[in-house]
């Protein structure tokens, strides 16, 4: 399979994923506060955070490895092959002593201060939450074990395969836990239906991983004890800052709860999903992109690598930055009929997360930079500072402007983060005989600006929002227009020619001949 097919694919398998997700969020909001309180709504969401955050040291380790398999690329595959049953066997071991960890932790241990209000205040309900988050860690630790398999294969240019199975666990993590909840079930039962359809789905899975090992000759292999505690050693640093950039995502939340409560925990997520819908957008490009970034950073390929950015860039100046505004716009007549007039909605708090979600997307090209060849200082360097920003802002804000202030702590914290992986880029860059674009990344920056200058203008002055929506948009087309033209000519045809092979564009054309020819 070629390039531009292998990233079409993934991205259209990331794209279903993500419309799973997008759907089921939109549509569980409604169905969870019909048949929950917005308490115990509020614990279901901070479990799924706790979650989130422990599983922070199985992530780095997968991560770092499926770096290095895609470092050393399928030319290696005795090397791949040591790598990932010296991995496998590692995982396992840690997947045991954590679980364990969780059990006392979840059963022993009263987590009232996770929840605020004195959820826990009921024995039954402790118990309840303790075996709910003891499941929901099972059904994390299983995927992960299987995911190592899939970053291994991800070398061999398998991940859109593995893209869609992951379509197929999104609807399964996303659709059972509300069939169960609609039936009347509680935190405990909808996590045993969850992970019962996980297990089920990893079976087929496993079968299907196995059967592409043994192809690529990496079924069986070499391992070494040492060589795999090394690299979870090393994996560690990736892991610390995987955990610092939870404080960001689903860490917040358990640092919320003491101050605003269940409730408060509930109408932040809420509203942040909203936000999210852009990132995961975001995520369905960077992530299949990341497996052929790495391959022309090998081969030091200066224009298919600015291709590379030029994409992910083209679609926060084409897509991400007037979805915001639209977004901004159109949120608050839906928003009260989604959520059943039970949460509030905060226009200042959705453009500042909305803010964030695009210079996270600015950031993208230089973050592919440093995480793709395993930067591990720079990374938690980064992340450390980050989350001082996030820390030091909800606990000094949260108290004087309620959920305002962590939506503007973590916009603080995005902006630090992009331009400490946006020095660091040029450095490695450079050192290695490449360019940093920095015409294209200054017209993506500018398409940031425009953007949260247009949302600001619709909160100040609401009357005139459809105005200011307009002129934003008009401005943002500018900005593209300004993006296309600063382009090489052979990087303009390189990104015609790969939408041109998108299914959807196709079908647009009428299956007539590509936009340009390269």
């Amino acid at each position: 399979m070629s390039t531009a097919k292998r990233l079409i694919s993934g991205t259209v398998a990331s794209w279903a994923s993500i419309l799973v997700t997008m759907l089921t969020q939109v549509a569980l909001v409604p169905i969870f506060l019909t048949y929950w309180d917005i308490k115990t709504y509020g614990i279901w969401i901070a479990i799924q955070a706790l979650v989130n955050v422990l599983s922070t040291l199985d992530r780095g380790h997968n991560d770092f490895l499926e770096y290095e398999f895609l470092k050393l690329g399928p030319e290696h595959r005795p090397k791949i092959a040591f790598n990932l049953w010296s991995g496998i066997r590692i995982a396992a071991i840690v997947s045991f002593i954590e679980l364990l960890l969780v059990y006392l932790l979840s059963m022993h241990i009263d987590m009232n201060f996770l929840f605020g209000e004195d959820s826990s205040d009921s024995l039954n309900l402790r118990s309840e939450i303790g075996w709910a988050i003891v499941i929901q860690w099972i059904g994390w630790s299983l995927t992960n074990l299987l995911g190592l398999f899939f970053r291994a294969l991800s070398a061999f240019g398998y991940y859109p395969r593995m893209g869609w199975w992951n379509v197929l666990l999104a609807m399964v993590t996303s659709f059972i836990p509300v069939l169960f909840v609609i039936n009347g079930a509680n935190l405990l039962q909808a996590s045993a239906g969850a992970i019962g359809g996980v297990v089920v789905l990893l079976g087929f899975q496993l079968a299907d991983i196995l059967r592409l090992l043994r192809k690529e000759g990496i079924a069986s292999g070499d391992y070494s004890f040492k060589q795999g505690f090394q690299n979870f050693g090393v994996s560690m640093t990736l892991s610390g800052r995987y955990f610092l950039d939870n404080f960001k995502q689903q860490g917040v939340r358990l640092l919320m709860a003491p101050l605003t409560g269940a409730a408060g925990v509930a109408a932040f997520s809420t509203i942040r999903t909203v936000a999210n819908v852009t990132q995961q957008g975001l995520l369905t490009v960077t992530h299949p992109l990341l497996p052929e970034l790495m391959r022309f950073l090998r081969e030091k390929n200066q224009q298919k690598m600015e291709v590379s950015f030029g994409t992910v860039w083209f679609v926060l100046i084409g897509l991400l930055a007037p979805g915001v505004l639209i977004l901004q716009c159109i949120a608050p007549a839906l928003f009260s009929v989604w959520t059943k007039g039970q949460i509030e909605f905060d226009p200042i708090l959705l453009a500042a997360l909305s803010t964030g979600v695009l210079f996270f997307a600015l950031a993208q090209p230089a973050m592919a930079v440093t995480v793709g060849n395993n930067l591990l200082k720079v990374q938690i360097l980064i992340s450390f500072i980050s989350s001082l920003v996030v820390v030091g802002g909800i606990l000094l804000l949260v108290p004087y402007l309620h959920i305002l202030g962590a939506g503007i702590a973590l916009l603080m914290a995005e902006i630090v983060a992009a331009i400490g992986f946006l020095h660091y880029a040029k450095i490695w860059l450079k050192e290695n005989g490449l360019i940093w674009p920095a015409k294209a990344s200054g017209i993506a920056t500018a398409s940031v600006y425009i953007a949260a200058l247009s949302m600001s203008l619709m909160i100040v002055f609401p009357q005139y929002q459809w105005a200011s929506l307009i002129i934003g948009l008009l401005l943002l087309c500018l900005n593209i227009w300004r993006y296309w033209n600063s382009l090489s000519l052979q990087i303009n045809d390189r990104i015609q020619s790969m939408l041109a092979r998108l299914p959807i564009i196709n079908k647009l054309l009428g299956k007539s001949k590509p936009l340009s020819q390269s």
